[in-house]
């Protein structure tokens, strides 16, 4: 699975990071962006809780 960020939606408020540690990271400019594509088959379930609890909708999975 793959994860995709809407820049143009995030707001950098890391709930992603806090949910997948793995997955996930804030960069220089306080937004999320995917450190692991695709997402390690033992971090899928906390990707898929990390896109429904973003709070502006900004992460998607690709398939």
């Amino acid at each position: 699975m793959r994860v995709v960020v809407d820049r143009d939606r995030c707001e950098g408020n890391a709930f992603c990071v806090r949910i997948a540690p793995e997955v996930f990271q804030l960069d220089e400019d306080e937004y999320a962006t995917v450190i692991a594509d695709p997402v390690p088959t033992g971090q899928e379930a906390l990707a898929e809780q990390a896109i429904a609890d973003c709070p502006r909708a900004a992460l998607s999975r690709k398939d």
